[in-house]
């Protein structure tokens, strides 16, 4: 119940389904302002959009995709015209709602923020906010943790309004039985298939045509050009492993940052919510004053009477216990009762946001110093952080410099920042995504394409140092060159022979499938079907079938039963015979919840969608087209 993110996840999701970018916050003042001109792409209101601010909301967008596709991630789309205008006029979505956000005063407060946060899980220690992990983990993003709370402050402000919007969407129980009945409608069917194989093998190729397919395609059987390299890698990683922190050093530490490693008062409680219902707020606060006087009457049953009334699914179940919590971690009513009670101690009716508490305070852990010896892997992990980060600057200018004036070798930059010297296998200029996925830090566009560069090849000389991930740097360097060549005729005769028999095979068995399906049509059914099965729209999730075969059948007409579709596959063509149409007997009511709630998100994303229009027409928005087709400032 009091976990935010989880309270928050439905509107979180359509936001994100909506708006895909992060928000590019520069701070409240920089992203309200105007940046200057020259660098503005886009004017919204009375803000910009600046190129900067464009720039990284691209290489976000990058980041994204590469993780969404993998080794088939080409760097080269991100300069399309159709990728760079979705980015900005992702950016501009995102400016509409927070001005509207700020024009309605919208804010959130230091509770509500300290609440979230608290609910993180990657910030927890033994299901506990831990402020030494917080803060670890800040820092590793690049962040303070003014400017992370500065970004989530924004984001959950924004969730307000975006919620306000979303949340407003309805499904009625009809319309949601309707789509479910057409979800769960079966259609029941038999296949004959007609196999190219039975045509293969009666197939012929004469080696003319063998032949003149070879010379017409040599482009298809060439292999390409291939290089060997050997390659170092010089990443903050690397540097990590390489620092060493004395005892003197986290002594000191841990004496200058004592505020750090305090560990605060805690109490445990355990409560029974009772939350307002549809029938109002005043009778739930009747029926939680009844509770208290159950509990008041008997307390030795506050276990049981949580299990019974409490409305937190998250602690109902254990009798209502929250566990040890500090303050900041509660909302204010609550985290007030909980630290005015003494230990054993039953409160009155707690209201808050979530409805109507009774608490009974259970234990109390009191403030202490965590000793040095406990966070002493805390502060050694931090300090190698800190000091691999300034190291790894200096030495990425220092990196570079090397590769490039001592450029044929890699040896020297090893040597100097004690680096590994990797070898890989042979590497084909234009890989696929197969062998792409294969070649780890080398899998970068940039890396790829200077390897195969004509001072890489013929010279041997060392690539750039490049940039593939946050804090690494790839230098590479060729040592066996192929150059491109066409295979043989007789190497390839064999597979050319093969691909024609396949081809003309599949010409034959559509042609036999479509002339079936066409005495079908008139009546005349003499087939050897299959046996029949059954599939409804909602199973098809699930199904093996190839999506032509579940499109053709449930796009069939099937008004006049039977009704024949047909469809070419890879291995031949299948014509089916749809004999009946099962309607559910009974709507299933978990179906029908889930279905509703899918729905409903679909029309939430429409009226969000709506919602953005809107307010597209009512500010004034101006876009730099020839700096957003420039690409550059």
């Amino acid at each position: 119940m009091f976990d935010a993110v989880r309270n928050n996840k439905r509107i979180v999701q359509i936001f994100l389904g909506l708006i895909t970018l992060p928000f590019a916050f520069w701070g409240i003042d920089s992203y309200m302002s105007n940046i200057g001109a020259g660098n503005d792409l886009a004017s919204v209101g009375d803000t910009k959009i600046s190129f900067p601010q464009f720039e990284q909301a691209l290489r976000e967008r990058q980041d994204q995709m590469r993780q969404s596709l993998g080794a088939e991630f080409r760097s080269e789309i991100m300069n399309s015209p159709e990728i760079r205008l979705g980015v900005l006029n992702s950016l501009i979505d995102q400016r509409l709602v927070w001005l509207e956000a700020a024009d309605k005063r919208l804010w959130t407060s230091d509770q509500t923020l300290q609440q979230f946060i608290a609910n993180i899980p990657s910030l927890q220690e033994d299901g506990k906010f831990s402020p030494s992990r917080y803060e670890a983990v800040v820092r590793a993003q690049g962040m303070s943790p003014a400017q992370f709370e500065g970004r989530l402050r924004q984001d959950l402000t924004l969730q307000q309004l975006i919620g306000t919007v979303s949340t407003a969407a309805f499904v009625s129980t009809t319309q949601a039985e309707q789509m479910l009945r057409i979800q769960t409608e079966e259609r029941q069917f038999s296949e004959f298939k007609i196999a190219t194989a039975q045509f293969a093998e009666k197939l012929k190729i004469e080696p003319e045509a063998v032949q003149k397919f070879y010379d017409e395609n040599k482009t298809r059987f060439e292999v390409p050009e291939q290089v060997k390299a050997e390659y170092v890698v010089l990443s903050l990683e690397a540097l990590l492993s390489q620092v060493t922190v004395s005892d003197d050093e986290i002594k000191s530490w841990h004496e200058n940052h004592l505020d750090r490693y305090q560990q605060p008062e805690e109490r445990r409680a355990s409560h029974i919510l009772i939350t307002p219902g549809d029938d109002g707020k005043e009778k739930a606060k009747t029926q939680a004053e009844d509770v208290l006087k159950e509990v008041q009457k008997d307390p030795s049953r506050f276990a049981d009477l949580a299990k019974q009334y409490s409305k937190d699914p998250g602690s109902a179940e254990q009798g209502g216990d929250l566990g040890f919590f500090s303050r900041g971690m509660m909302v204010k009513p609550f985290e007030d009762a909980v630290f005015g009670l003494k230990e054993g101690e039953i409160s009155g009716l707690v209201e808050s946001d979530f409805g109507y508490h009774i608490i009974k305070l259970t234990g109390i852990q009191e403030a202490k110093e965590r000793p040095q010896q406990e966070v002493r892997s805390e502060i050694e992990d931090e300090l190698k952080r800190q000091a691999a980060s300034r190291q790894f600057a200096e030495a990425a200018e220092n990196f570079n410099n090397l590769v490039y004036e001592q450029s044929d070798s890699l040896q020297p930059a090893a040597d100097k920042f004690k680096l590994e010297i990797q070898k890989t296998d042979w590497v084909p200029k234009n890989a696929d995504a197969q062998v792409r996925a294969e070649l780890g830090v080398l899998n970068n566009d940039k890396v790829l394409s200077a390897l195969f560069s004509e001072d890489a090849v013929k010279n041997q000389r060392n690539t750039e140092a490049v940039e593939v991930a946050s804090n690494t740097l790839v230098s590479a360097r060729v040592v066996e060159h192929v150059a491109a060549t066409i295979q043989a005729f007789e190497t390839v005769r064999d597979d050319i022979e093969k691909h024609l028999k396949d081809e003309e095979a599949m010409k034959q068995a559509r042609a036999e499938g479509e002339a079936r399906l066409a005495e079908l049509e008139k009546g005349e059914d003499k087939l050897a079907w299959s046996e029949a099965s059954g599939l409804s729209r909602l199973q098809s999730r699930q199904s093996q079938l190839p999506l032509a075969v579940l499109q053709a059948i449930f796009k069939a007409d099937v008004q006049k039963l039977p009704t024949y579709v047909g469809v070419g596959l890879d291995d031949g063509y299948s014509v089916f015979k749809i004999t009946q149409v099962v309607q559910p007997e009974k709507i299933d009511e978990n179906q029908l919840k889930a279905l509703k709630s899918e729905y409903a998100g679909l029309v939430a994303r429409e009226d969000f969608s709506a919602y953005l229009s809107s307010l597209r027409s009512r500010y004034k928005i101006d876009i730099n087209k020839s700096l957003l087709e420039r690409g550059d400032r």
